[in-house]
């Protein structure tokens, strides 16, 4: 995972929330004291020190008394320290407005810090966030694949997929910007399955109109588009516009069926009447009209064929089109659906070992052992 530094965008769907009345106050001094402590990490620690694992331990390290205001824990001592060798550094101001809060702010403040970093707290997820393995900001670079994989039924550790985006995106726009003059070499595509149960991508609605000028694209995929809605509100106007295409696979939901019925517009059809009075004298009348009807109604879209599905495309009329049967692919044969004996297994592959990269310094220790001692495993 990547590291959580000062240049770490702000607003990740874990970190942080959308306040409301009261909450407005406590989410802001939080922001305010995860500046700080990321600002000294960022700055002052060492490389191996810049992670998640290190931001708790300074938040365990921050003591506060309610009847002793001068009471200084290990973390006031070291901001202390800084603040007479580097008087205007960033971290020292902004930890010198959080320490504008009394002794019970104060805590009140550490206690919502640690209940929102609580799952950092967990050893396998400190180990996962101790060094950044996955060079998000190298897929542009060259052909790669990386795939996120989530649980179906436990959303505890989504978030983290979320914030993987979040500084992809980042990532990869500077570098285009600052290295490859606006485009990435290589087209990088987000396949981004099960988009409403990873957490809300802080500024998606701007992002998705801004990453296709850097050779990125993002593909949402959801079960329904109120998904979308509930997730990112007034904003899920902005990203679906900015969305070149759209297919519809099926579904039941009302909300999803309404506007894509809207969105297909309506066909011209001639009605036909005829009349017949009798009475005295029998008379006959005939009526010519012609009328709007929808391309596809609800109730139409609702039971639209499994096989079926529907293409919109920016700038072409939307279209009915078969589904690709996959069994047809000439590639299918490598799959486990053909043959169980391609499954992958990812156990092989998951090594937690820190490996060097070319070019970087490291110590090498040369350890001799006693003679009969088995080295261990």
């Amino acid at each position: 995972m990547g590291k959580p530094t000062a240049g770490m965008p702000q607003g990740g769907s874990f970190l942080l929330y959308e306040g409301k009345g009261g909450d407005d106050f406590w989410l802001k001094a939080e922001t305010l004291l995860y500046t700080a402590l990321i600002g000294y990490i960022h700055y002052e620690a060492p490389e191996e020190e810049q992670n998640f694992s290190t931001l708790i331990e300074f938040l365990n390290a921050m003591e506060t008394r309610e009847d002793d205001e001068d009471f200084q824990n290990p973390v006031d001592l070291m901001f202390e320290d800084l603040e007479k060798r580097k008087p205007n550094h960033f971290a020292v101001r902004q930890y010198k407005k959080y320490k504008l809060a009394a002794g019970k702010t104060a805590k009140s403040i550490l206690i919502s810090c640690g209940a929102r970093l609580a799952p950092f707290d967990i050893q396998e997820l400190r180990e996962l966030t101790a060094y950044d393995e996955l060079e998000l900001d190298t897929l542009g670079d060259r052909k790669t694949a990386l795939f996120f994989i989530m649980s179906d039924t436990d959303d505890t550790f989504n978030f983290l997929i979320s914030m993987a985006y979040t500084q992809l995106f980042n990532l990869l726009c500077e570098k285009a910007d600052d290295v490859y003059d606006g485009r990435l070499p290589v087209h990088v595509r987000c396949l981004i399955d099960e988009a409403a149960n990873i957490g809300q991508i802080p500024r998606l609605e701007k992002l998705v109109a801004t990453i296709r000028s850097r050779e990125i694209s993002c593909c949402l995929v959801l079960q329904a588009q109120s998904q979308l809605k509930a997730l990112y509100k007034d904003n899920c106007d902005t990203i679906i516009g900015n969305m070149d295409a759209r297919i519809f696979l099926g579904g039941s939901e009302p909300t999803t069926l309404k506007e894509l019925s809207a969105a297909l517009g309506k066909e011209t059809i001639d009605m036909y009447n005829t009349s017949v009075t009798k009475g005295t004298q029998e008379s006959h009348g005939q009526n010519f009209q012609k009328l709007g009807k929808e391309l596809a109604s609800v109730d139409e879209l609702a039971v639209l064929d499994g096989s079926k599905c529907i293409l919109q495309l920016r700038g072409v009329r939307p279209f009915l089109s078969d589904k690709y049967d996959i069994t047809k692919h000439p590639n299918y044969k490598y799959l486990s659906d053909f043959d169980k004996k391609n499954a992958f297994n990812i156990e092989r592959f998951l090594d937690t070992k820190l490996k060097p990269k070319p070019g970087e310094r490291f110590e090498a220790f040369d350890i001799t052992l006693p003679d009969g001692e088995a080295a261990p495993a």
